[in-house]
């Protein structure tokens, strides 16, 4: 992975561009920006604003001979891009799109190097923290064209390890409340209290809590217009995660979650809308590819464990794509100070330090030379292809994803 090295400048230029110009999700234009132009200037083909999203995109390279008879495979890579509201890239996707990056432009270097026969694909996807723009290019067949898809993701955790544990399956529900103003001192009965069915909403999840499995997670915020104590308010809204282990599971807890939506609406005597957003799957680690990277990282210094104690707790779009076709989405671990892990200020500042920079590179060139195995080694690939895909609960991507 000398190519790798040698780009690490650019690379590490790369990634502080991208970090010290932070973009919400569906925003991610000067992202898209600055790695398409640098993965044209390394001999990739691009694609921008892939399959009608506007900052997604895809960057291809091919080595297939035009008298080749034998079927090749497609390697894929991830680079996620958007950061978070206010504090920047908290959770360090400045790295996850260089570690992409990187990843794609060490396994097209091997392969013009050692004669290797196949195609690398590289996506970037926007708004993995709201969005889930990967389900959208799920549906939108962006996946199809590969054979796997790898990609990386930092955390605090110990030193030079990484995990390829699961992560938390999530449905995100928006809830409405339409109430009637009124004035609120010379004549509150005239008045539907929407915030009321708000906080009631949040007192009863709250009560919830106590008959949860340890496992599960609710959590949420109020949002509302401008108001003010003397009027009854006729307007709230609340934005919720709810999640668990498993699809299937947070499709079950999901329901008991809006009972208690619905019951503050009843008792207030306010309207209600419930908008349930795609559900977004808990990530199905591939047992051969993880296996594989486990021995590439080990080869090299680090050591991979179940699950970094950082990592636990969160979600991603790449759930999905585990469900799609074999993947992986291992973590690892970068310095961070005490309390100081993802969606922190302090994580902002760790995405960004040369420690975390280095250590990025080491695990790109470990998911790139896992990537090649799957080009270069018939029986592995096989073994990759027979672990089963886990089957996606019914309906669970509804039309509005598309």
């Amino acid at each position: 992975m000398s190519s790798i090295d040698s780009c690490n400048a650019e690379l590490r230029e790369l990634s502080i561009k991208i970090h010290d110009h932070p973009e919400t999700m569906f925003e991610e234009r000067y992202a898209h920006k600055v790695l398409t132009e640098f993965m044209e200037a390394h001999g990739f083909s691009i694609t921008p604003h892939y399959l009608g999203l506007e900052t997604a995109w895809r960057a291809a390279w091919s080595n297939v001979s035009p008298s080749s008879k034998k079927s090749v495979r497609t390697i894929g890579f991830n680079s996620e891009m958007d950061a978070l509201p206010e504090i920047g890239h908290a959770c360090g996707h400045n790295l996850i799109a260089m570690g992409g990056v990187a990843a794609a432009l060490g396994t097209k270097y091997a392969m013009e190097k050692c004669g290797i026969e196949g195609r690398v694909v590289l996506l970037g996807t926007p708004a993995e923290e709201a969005g889930n723009g990967k389900i959208i290019l799920i549906k939108r067949g962006a996946y199809k064209e590969m054979d796997a898809c790898l990609m990386m993701h930092p955390t605090p955790g110990p030193k030079l390890s990484a995990g390829t544990g699961s992560s938390l399956a999530i449905q995100p529900i928006e809830v409405e409340y339409f109430g009637h103003p009124a004035h609120a001192s010379g004549a509150p009965w005239e008045g539907q209290n929407a915030l009321d069915a708000a906080f009631l909403a949040y007192s009863s999840i709250s009560v919830l809590r106590q008959q949860m499995k340890p496992t599960h997670r609710v959590h949420g915020i109020v949002e509302g217009r401008d108001w003010a104590p003397n009027i009854i308010p006729d307007y709230a809204k609340m934005r919720w995660l709810v999640r668990a282990p498993t699809a299937k599971e947070v499709e079950v807890f999901a329901e008991r979650v809006k009972k208690c939506f619905e019951a503050a609406a009843l008792a207030t005597s306010c309207q209600i809308k419930l908008v349930e957003h795609p559900l977004v799957y808990d990530l199905r680690q591939n047992d051969e590819l993880a296996s594989e990277f486990a021995a590439v990282m080990k080869h090299y210094g680090g050591v991979v464990i179940a699950d970094v104690p950082g990592a636990a707790g969160g979600s991603t779009d790449f759930g999905n794509v585990t469900y799609e076709l074999p993947a992986l989405h291992p973590s690892f671990a970068i310095p961070t100070v005490k309390d100081g892990g993802n969606h922190t200020r302090q994580f902002t500042d760790s995405a960004a330090t040369k420690e975390a920079h280095a250590i990025a590179i080491s695990v790109a060139k470990c998911i790139a030379l896992t990537g090649l195995r799957v080009l270069i080694d018939g029986d592995f690939y096989a073994r990759v292809r027979i672990s089963p895909l886990p089957l996606p609960p019914d309906d669970s991507i509804p039309p509005s994803a598309c």
